[in-house]
């Protein structure tokens, strides 16, 4: 159930510091000691997890996309007008067992042309980053979404590949600061899905799905060059922006299950010729039914020497239990597991009576399910 948010006035602040100062073990009190116990995360030193920072304790991802809502509004739609809303979703996650969310930002959200970032939505993301300290998650940052081919700024596809790999890392400079003191950032992930295509290509985004363009290119002509090149230094440009202003959380980005160096479909980001500035591997799979072993086989190929993260996975083609099965056999290859959670808890959605509600509802069974097992 979401709690209606209303101002607090008179009598009402004063019962409240009297619970702070004379109740050290209120929800408010445990609310302060647990923005103080969140540790920066950092690779394990056999480099095949995490740990937190400077406990040395491990520490496993296990949380959700939280990439929109209920309604399919992208967050920088709502977490304005509607900051309680995001409060309650932040609750939820977090009482569902999660300990990571990452949120995806919008490009033309932050950046107002090519050289001015937007003050209020750097704002707005330092208030995102303070309840993420409030409720112990961690964020995965993923960044310079064009989710909406529409609200895409028209100054930004004008922009040639080098503009805009400056005004990318321009973007990047002004995450990175705003967050760079927070321990609750888990990682920035410098941006969903991008793609070097093989030849030249007249748009920036790829075709979307379910209305959305999750994919992106990082150029529109190699001119010669050879693909997984052009990815590498792409993800060296933008990692050393973010590391001239935060040298400390830690670098990755989201690939497509077909960034691997395989006849036919390939993104270009071949894993083990671009992780190399990159702190860890982040691949997205959704399994298909019946064919378990072979997104393990994919999973695989992501393993170049540094922590891999499941960073998408759901039931999208095959069952929760069949989800299940993947998830718990990955566990040799992965380290860290993320799904989705769309602003709708498991009692909202056995009300709804659809086939997507059926869909999310036994993933999040499954998600509560193995929480103890995953990341305990």
């Amino acid at each position: 159930m979401r709690i209606q948010h209303k101002p607090i006035k008179g009598t009402v602040v004063l019962i409240l510091f009297g619970l702070l100062v004379f109740a050290p073990t209120s929800v408010f009190s445990q609310a302060i000691q647990t923005t103080l116990s969140l540790e920066r995360i950092s690779v394990s030193p056999d480099r095949k997890g995490f740990v937190r920072t400077p406990s040395g304790k491990a520490f496993v991802p296990w949380g959700f996309n939280y990439d929109h809502d209920e309604r399919g509004r992208l967050i920088e739609e709502y977490w304005v007008t509607e900051w309680p809303k995001v409060e309650a979703d932040f609750g939820e996650m977090r009482d569902l067992g999660a300990n990571v969310v990452r949120v995806h930002l919008q490009v033309g959200r932050f950046l107002k042309s090519a050289t001015e970032s937007n003050k209020e939505s750097l704002e707005q993301l330092q208030r995102l980053v303070r309840l993420a300290e409030r409720t112990g998650l961690y964020l995965d940052l993923t960044g310079l979404g064009c989710y909406e081919a529409a609200e895409t700024p028209a100054w930004y596809d004008a922009l040639g590949e080098k503009e805009r790999w400056a005004a990318q890392a321009r973007f990047w400079e002004a995450v990175a600061r705003t967050c760079a003191s927070s321990p609750a950032v888990f990682c920035y992930d410098l941006m969903n899905e991008p793609t070097v295509p093989g030849g030249k290509q007249d748009n920036w985004l790829g075709p979307p799905f379910a209305g959305k363009c999750f994919v992106q290119f990082i150029t529109r002509d190699l001119a010669g060059r050879e693909r997984p090149d052009v990815a590498r230094q792409w993800v060296e440009t933008l990692t050393a922006a973010i590391r001239r202003v935060d040298p400390r959380h830690l670098v990755t980005v989201g690939l497509v299950p077909w960034s691997l160096d395989r006849p036919g479909l390939t993104s270009g980001f071949v894993p083990d010729k671009v992780a190399g500035p990159l702190d860890f591997v982040a691949v997205h799979l959704y399994p298909e039914s019946g064919k378990e072993d072979e997104a393990l086989k994919t999973l695989e190929g992501f393993a170049v020497g540094k922590p891999v993260v499941i960073e998408e996975m759901f039931p999208l083609s095959c069952s929760a239990g069949e989800l299940e099965d993947f998830i718990r056999r990955s566990r040799p290859a992965a380290s860290g597991w993320i799904g989705f959670y769309w602003g709708q808890t498991a009692e909202s959605l056995r009300q709804e009576k659809t086939i997507p509600a059926a869909l999310t509802l036994g993933w999040l069974e499954v998600f509560g399910k193995l929480r103890p097992v995953m990341a305990p």
